[in-house]
């Protein structure tokens, strides 16, 4: 087989459905490979950022690796964003970028640049292919390292003139890497220590990441919190891993998380931290996170333990089997009598729920943000899909549709991508084509990468879009308004376009909506459309803001409510 056939055998062998791609002189060997087979099935973006993007919502919302195929030069260059966003998340991803001909490396040729120096800090590994006889082992070696462990993405560069050459092609049944063997199990000495510490706590919080959900460990997740019956606080990336419906589930936390979620982890004495990484974002200033608190922390990745919070147990491995051994050690020991200390923490919690944080004016004659979200829920039962681009819109989703499920709210959270969400939503339309998938984004974010709109109607993917269009970048202007004395620099959009129409030249169903007597009614409509794209393009607010929001520097008791 030619190096390019042997390519796609390789994807063939990992059960790859679907590669995001555009292609390009150095892969043109690969695209023809393609065109001469029907089991893997090639999807063509209008960029390269949307290409990385759909894999990445793929992934996201299946655990499999997304794949993705793009050229030399210009074509990686452009994959970058998208793999820096998966990076930061920590989402598997294959990444093939197509090189020149080995002789011309170094050479400055057409559409040349080293993608492995450019990509090597935002990978979790990356490979240079340099023998016809290597592209299997490589690609075994990079489908395992993407999923396993802390998953990440993994670039294969391929010379051109490699595809073409021939060799026999074996695919490897196992692979071996001596340098690379993750945890699994966690230590059972830090196990009992830690089922010890959890049993003695008077005022704990459980606290949750991303890391549940790519270590499938929601199940495990919700036995350990019901069992305790302690209150637990989730991270925007790990929205879903407890049902946002439960009793015991006190919101997000953060930044601009729920008041009773920053205020009970400012508060505890015992911190039981699940696949979390403690970023910014989450903690606050540091020198005033959990003052009073002991911390657990379990996480896959030995790096991310006490790298930003000196933690008291750590354990390292991976999230469910970890859990399921927490879970068998609470079972079969005594009862913990810190029971009346737990009903007065709780009785706390529930004075700071009180507050109402996320209430907002109901009463308004303009579309509210919230009420979009709200409403949105409602019409999909809190069954859709989510995705969603980075600023107001994307917090108002987190804190206003109630996520039951993991995999289900697909965001950029570590880089903040805008231009993440419409691609990640036909990744997650391809990966579950009968489920509803609603991007909500901004009018800023959309444009980002709304040439997608395109590939939406090549592939028949039926997105409903949720443009909270309020003529601002909305974050951008908080900002300026909390801390710039209201200097908007740069920060309005005063040429926008008709998205109506655009929506429509494309080929779909477009809807502007004005009044809030109108959100739900085109909502309903818009889900309706079956196998059609809908743009809602909702015309909100232009100075609300997201609260509660921590001010740089601020402890999470610090919060501004109103």
């Amino acid at each position: 087989m030619t190096g390019a056939e042997i390519i796609i055998e390789c994807l063939k062998a990992e059960g790859v459905d679907y590669v995001f791609g555009y292609p390009g002189g150095a892969v043109l060997h690969i695209y023809d490979a393609f065109y001469k087979q029907d089991d893997v099935k090639h999807i063509l973006v209008r960029h390269e950022q949307g290409a990385t993007h759909a894999a990445d919502g793929y992934a996201r919302s299946t655990g499999k690796a997304g794949v993705v195929l793009v050229t030399s030069g210009p074509g990686a260059t452009n994959a970058v964003t998208g793999i820096a966003t998966a990076f930061m998340d920590s989402i598997p991803m294959i990444v093939i970028t197509g090189q020149v001909p080995k002789h011309l490396i170094g050479n400055d040729a057409f559409q040349e640049v080293d993608s492995v120096g450019i990509t090597r800090p935002i990978v979790k590994h990356n490979f240079l292919v340099n023998d016809v006889n290597d592209i299997a082992e490589t690609f075994k070696k990079a489908f395992y390292v993407a999923t396993t462990g802390r998953p990440g993405p993994v670039v294969i560069d391929i010379p051109k003139d490699i595809t073409a050459e021939k060799v026999a092609f074996e695919y490897p049944a196992d692979i071996e890497m001596r340098s690379y063997n993750p945890t699994v199990k966690g230590h059972n000495g830090q196990i009992r220590r830690a089922v010890e510490m959890i049993k003695s706590a008077e005022r704990p919080m459980i606290y949750t990441g991303g890391g549940v959900i790519l270590g499938n460990g929601s199940e495990q997740l919700r036995t350990f919190t019901r069992t305790l019956g302690y209150p637990i606080t989730q991270t925007l990336m790990g929205l879903g891993a407890f049902p946002a419906s439960d009793p015991l589930s006190l919101g997000m936390l953060g930044m601009h998380g729920t008041y009773e979620a920053n205020m009970g982890m400012h508060h505890c004495d015992v911190l039981i931290a699940i696949g979390a990484r403690f970023d910014d974002r989450v903690t606050g200033s540091l020198e005033k996170f959990c003052p009073d608190a002991r911390i657990i922390h379990i996480d896959v990745d030995p790096a991310s333990i006490s790298k930003n919070v000196k933690v008291d147990i750590p354990i390292v491995g991976e999230v469910a089997p970890i859990l399921d051994s927490i879970n068998s050690e609470l079972a079969a020991s005594a009862k913990p009598n810190n029971q009346a200390a737990i009903e007065k923490w709780w009785q706390q919690i529930n004075e700071w729920r009180a507050q109402d944080c996320l209430e907002y004016d109901r009463s308004s004659d303009i579309i509210k943000p919230q009420f979009v979200v709200e409403e949105l829920y409602n019409a999909t039962n809190g069954e859709a899909f989510i995705t969603s681009d980075v600023g107001q819109h994307q917090m108002f989703a987190a804190q206003y549709y109630g996520f039951d499920r993991p995999r289900q709210w697909i965001n950029s959270g570590g880089l903040g991508t805008m231009g993440f969400g419409l691609p990640a939503a036909m990744g997650v339309q391809l990966a579950h084509p009968d489920a509803m998938v609603g991007c909500i984004t901004g009018e800023s974010s959309i444009q980002m990468c709304i040439q997608e709109l395109s590939t939406c109607l090549q592939y028949s993917l039926p997105v409903k879009i949720i443009n909270l269009n309020n003529g601002y970048m909305g974050m951008v202007r908080q900002w300026q308004e909390f801390f710039y004395e209201k200097r908007y620099a740069m920060s309005y959009f005063d040429s926008l376009p008709d998205f109506v129409a655009i929506a429509e030249s494309y080929g779909h169903i477009g809807i502007k909506v004005e009044k809030p007597a109108d959100v739900r009614p085109a909502l309903d409509e818009a889900f309706k459309q079956k196998d059609r794209l809908v743009f809602l393009d909702f015309i909100t607010d232009r100075e609300e803001n997201v609260y509660p929001m921590i001010p740089a520097g601020a402890g999470l008791n610090e919060m501004i409510l109103v």
